[in-house]
């Protein structure tokens, strides 16, 4: 039987003008902001959320020379591997018709998915499976097998903790404490069976394991709205960095849930996290991501070659369950404040991915 690979990321905006419909793609999708909203209400408002907050990232994209790396660096991946290999963006809906396009005339009988997010969460990885299962014809769907996530995967481990002391070793760094800080999701996520924060925190086990000697932290970034999400933060953590280490290591922040650098390790972590650290007396340092690393690239070969793939319907979260703990008798608390009118409908966003 032969195979066609598919590489799947949130896509990033290319230039200033896909900020707009980036975000629009991103905070209308239903599995990434929960309401009880009907559909054409949440599309609006939170349509309308995305063109305020437009001008705001548009700043922010513009430290990184206008664009987020995550799209050219997923296309120049699928060159780099030993297989026929497309690829999907979600969030960039000027792509979307080439890319299905091409996942339906796809001339072989099974498509390898490979997702570009370590750990698995339905905001992610099961927001990308939902969009197949309304866009793809049936026949294009039965042709789907995922590697769901790789979170714990031996080769994933070895590479994660070589390019971390690659890192360590490039800088001279000895004494340090390790920061990991994956993205964030609402508590109400894993409230509804979301596995990703015990796959954050088993990726996070198997790596400090493989290094002794240094001391490590774990905390959750990229937070938006007022309700209760992952903890515990970063930004948090970051202000009170030395309530959670001892003495004068340098702190190396691991973007553990990241395999691309993007607006949330090139800007949101050198901004928001890394000058408290520094305030307080101590080097403060950002490891990249793989982005193209040769051992990256060996490293998806060797989990493709060895990982059991699931059908597409299998990572479809199931919309009525709700949470037992916020969500009793309304909306769940992160999203209350949004369901406001006029001027004052807009949330307390703090960041935005990609």
């Amino acid at each position: 039987m032969e195979k066609t690979l598919l590489l799947v990321n949130f896509g990033g905006p290319r230039n200033l003008d896909e900020i707009r419909p980036f975000l629009t793609e991103l905070l209308t999708d239903e599995d990434v902001i929960r309401t009880q909203l009907p559909s054409a209400l949440q599309t609006w408002l939170f349509g309308r959320i995305a063109k305020k907050r437009t001008h705001f990232m548009r700043e922010e994209y513009k430290k990184m020379d206008g664009k987020s790396p995550i799209y050219q660096d997923t296309e120049d991946l699928a060159t780099s591997l030993p297989y026929p290999t497309l690829t999907f963006h979600r969030y960039l809906p000027s792509t979307h018709a080439q890319s299905l396009a091409a996942i339906e005339n796809c001339p072989h009988d099974e498509i390898c998915i490979f997702p570009l997010f370590p750990q698995f969460s339905y905001a992610t990885t099961g927001s990308i499976a939902r969009f197949f299962q309304k866009h793809l014809s049936f026949r294009a769907q039965r042709k789907l097998r995922w590697i769901k996530s790789y979170a714990e995967h031996p080769a994933f481990i070895d590479c994660f903790t070589g390019h971390i002391q690659s890192y360590l070793n490039e800088q001279s760094l000895s004494d340090v404490a390790l920061f990991f800080s994956p993205h964030g999701v609402p508590q109400t996520f894993v409230c509804t069976g979301d596995p990703y924060k015990s796959e954050c925190e088993n990726t996070y086990k198997r790596i400090a394991q493989n290094f002794p000697h240094a001391q490590t932290v774990l905390a959750y970034q990229s937070k938006f709205g007022r309700g209760e999400w992952l903890r515990p933060y970063t930004d948090e953590v970051s202000a009170s960095i030395k309530d959670h280490i001892q003495g004068n290591p340098a702190i190396v922040f691991i973007p553990l849930s990241f395999t691309s650098d993007h607006v949330e390790t090139l800007v949101e972590v050198e901004d928001q996290y890394l000058p408290p650290i520094r305030a307080a007396g101590l080097q403060a340092h950002r490891c990249p991501a793989f982005n193209l690393s040769p051992d990256w690239i060996d490293c998806v070969v060797k989990i493709l070659d060895d990982t059991p793939r699931v059908p597409n319907e299998m990572l479809i979260r199931n919309e009525r369950l709700q949470c037992p703990k916020a969500c009793k008798g309304g909306l769940c608390p992160y999203v209350q404040p949004l369901v406001q009118w006029g001027d004052q409908m807009e949330p307390a966003l703090s960041k935005t991915p990609s």
